[in-house]
């Protein structure tokens, strides 16, 4: 069950328009994030959820998709996501970003693959414009922007496929807009065993 979540949560940055995500359905994701692990027992994570079209629209252009495609627009015009959790520092709680980046981690994973169990799928996005984010959504100066989530119903296709001789893992899409991820065998994952030196 596990194993097959994975497999269907990729990285999508194609939606379908029709389909709105709820604030329903935003709480319950972070309802998921807010029972993981979190490093001392901190808990210094905050969320802003959007949903509504007007908040979407003051998001959306402040996000950066998909570097490793420079010559491709996404998501498409059109098939932009329907909804928007902003994973956020709480500095009241701890003031060194750096010390909460485990805890970013662990809660967006968690939180697409519960979105991936509603029929949702979403991307993580660290590359926006933090300030701007800060400031268009009124957040406190003691809230700040760690990561974005982008959610919605999926409208693309993602294939998983295996690294060539060459041994690039830069994704890709073919003609048809099919979007390629090349992985890493398992093989050539797992260390061997390393023998001591007397």
């Amino acid at each position: 069950m596990l194993k097959d979540l994975l497999l269907k949560n990729r990285s999508y940055r194609g939606f379908n328009s029709h389909r709105p995500v709820t604030r329903e359905e935003l709480t319950a994701l972070v309802d998921c994030a807010r029972i993981c692990p979190s490093a001392s027992n901190t808990q210094p994570l905050r969320y802003y959820l959007v949903w509504e079209p007007e908040e979407l629209r003051k998001v959306q252009p402040l996000t950066r998709w998909a570097k490793g495609l420079p010559q491709i627009q996404l998501p498409h015009p059109g098939m932009e996501p329907t909804a928007f959790i902003i994973i956020c520092q709480d500095l009241n709680v701890c003031d060194s970003p750096a010390s909460s980046q485990r805890d970013v981690g662990i809660v967006a994973q968690t939180m697409l693959l519960a979105a991936t169990e509603m029929g949702l799928g979403g991307c993580m996005i660290g590359s926006f414009l933090a300030g701007e984010l800060k400031q268009a959504l009124s957040l406190p100066e003691t809230i700040a922007p760690m990561l974005v989530l982008a959610l919605g119903e999926p409208a693309e296709t993602v294939v998983l496929t295996d690294v060539g001789p060459d041994g690039s893992t830069q994704y890709y899409r073919d003609d048809q807009d099919v979007h390629y991820v090349p992985k890493r065998r398992l093989a050539d994952l797992i260390l061997p065993k390393f023998q001591k030196i007397p």
